[in-house]
């Protein structure tokens, strides 16, 4: 990768190339895109658009694009960027026309600011690729369902490692790790008759046990320290796409999403 920020010539400095930024993009996009456009195409085949039918998609600036438009680079935060829209909109209908959105999923938290127009950034990073379009302004944290809790050097620690959807939390019971969603379920927050695949009370305890009896701490201080770490993650998030830049969010209702967002 070569980089140049500006170039000197007898004209004076122009402004930055950016070379590594849209390199970057050119590798997602083109990383991205065939595959895209193969389920894209199958998808398409499968509506019957001769009666009208319209496939549009999500874009990471929460607008929506036409099929045969839609691009690599400009998916990438396609996901929270809906969740965002859908969260707004959902927020005028009853009557809050300020609001933070907090999108709790199963490997993050997204959270975004929305006070009358949405926020935008360009570029944005996602990982170590530095991407050249517009997206809506989304704050981060790896701080979700199957985010792993575990003990470093006597301190609580929750994530950014997930247990993703296979194995799961332990207690979805494929003999994974203890995560957040087990910390919800053995406090009570979470109820296994209203859970979307079964769950198992006994295997997470069998995971907290061992916890307890290598740290000697206490089932409350594990179970409400990994949860009290968890949540302050994600009010830093919060903290960052409003006190930060100006913005109380007393003055902001929460919209609350996501598989977990109603949890915490």
């Amino acid at each position: 990768k070569i980089g140049f920020t500006q170039i000197s010539t007898s004209h004076g400095t122009s402004p930055m190339i950016k070379f590594v930024g849209r390199g970057d993009t050119t590798v997602a996009d083109a990383y991205l895109s065939p595959t895209l456009r193969r389920y894209i195409d199958r998808l398409a085949h499968d509506i019957d658009q001769s009666k009208g039918a319209k496939l549009q998609l999500m874009q990471s600036n929460g607008g929506l694009t036409d099929a045969s438009l839609f691009q690599g680079k400009d998916a990438i935060l396609s996901g929270p960027a809906g969740g965002i829209v859908g969260a707004v909109k959902t927020a005028k209908q009853a009557g809050f026309e300020k609001v933070i959105t907090f999108d709790m999923g199963g490997t993050s938290t997204d959270v975004s600011r929305y006070s009358g127009s949405y926020s935008y950034q360009s570029p944005h990073q996602v990982g170590d690729a530095r991407i050249s379009s517009v997206s809506l302004k989304i704050e981060t944290v790896a701080a979700g369902g199957g985010s792993i809790c575990r003990i470093d050097n006597n301190l609580l620690r929750v994530g950014p490692e997930s247990a993703g959807a296979y194995p799961g939390p332990a207690c979805y019971g494929f003999g994974g790790p203890f995560c957040l969603t087990d910390v919800n379920l053995l406090l009570g927050r979470l109820s296994i008759h209203h859970f979307s695949t079964p769950v198992f009370v006994d295997a997470a305890q069998k995971k907290l046990d061992e916890m307890i009896s290598v740290t000697g701490r206490t089932r409350e201080d594990l179970l409400h320290g990994f949860l009290a770490v968890a949540n302050d993650a994600m009010s830093n998030a919060i903290r960052k796409i409003s006190i930060e830049e100006g913005y109380d969010p007393a003055n902001h209702d929460l919209v609350a999403f996501g598989g977990a967002g109603g949890q915490h």
